[in-house]
């Protein structure tokens, strides 16, 4: 693991929940949107610097395994921060749920005003991100990466939607809404090139296809 790498994993936990309170302390009604993804001729450069191979096993993979939703500031864990952040003129009860609010979801169009319809997209999957390099990362990293505001990780969607996209990455799965693929593909690239993960052949041309058209 490189040095670079190491002090960012260090300093990742403490810094999401300095973002995740100030966020809720300041932010306005309506954010309505996840952090901005680097652009799209930074995107590019980044893939070309991140390791292309074939994917790892998932052999040992568990959810459990990337601990969340952990708890940003008093009783609101990182789930209820994105469907503040992600939502419009949304309310939340003591226990910090989200009782009335609307939410736009950026990989389908639909709208919806239940948070129950809504699940928190991990762009880069558990996974995806386990057959990545996380399988050798510790329980602390895998949480921090799990519950990371910083980054473009975390983005409130259509639950069914979140379901269909499982765990595929860009070659197997890109949103249906057009107007928002060179942002998927950016974050994703972010993600990736962040937590230092690697890349499979397919995965870098699907990508590659898509930023050469933002």
């Amino acid at each position: 693991m490189s040095g670079i790498y190491a002090r960012r994993i260090a300093v990742l936990a403490a810094s999401a929940a300095l973002a995740a309170t100030t966020g809720l302390l300041t932010a306005p009604s309506a954010q309505a949107a996840m952090p901005t993804p680097v652009a799209a001729s930074t995107a590019r450069t980044y893939l070309s610097e991140l390791t292309v191979q074939a994917e790892g096993s998932s052999s040992g993979y568990s959810r459990d395994k990337f601990p969340h939703w952990i708890t940003q500031s008093g009783a609101c864990d990182t789930r209820e921060v994105v469907l503040k952040r992600d939502g419009t003129n949304v309310s939340q009860n003591s226990s910090c749920s989200a009782v009335s609010g609307s939410w736009y979801s950026e990989y389908d169009g639909a709208t919806w005003t239940a948070a129950s319809d809504l699940d928190i997209d991990h762009m880069v999957p558990l996974a995806e991100a386990w057959r990545s390099g996380a399988s050798g990362w510790t329980t602390a990293q895998r949480q921090s990466y799990a519950n990371d505001l910083t980054r473009p990780q975390l983005i409130a969607v259509t639950d069914n939607v979140n379901q269909s996209k499982g765990d595929k990455d860009p070659a197997k799965w890109l949103p249906s809404r057009a107007a928002y693929k060179c942002t998927y593909a950016r974050a994703w690239v972010h993600v990736k090139h962040y937590y230092d993960l690697t890349v499979d052949a397919a995965e870098k041309t699907a990508l590659q296809s898509v930023l050469n058209g933002c």
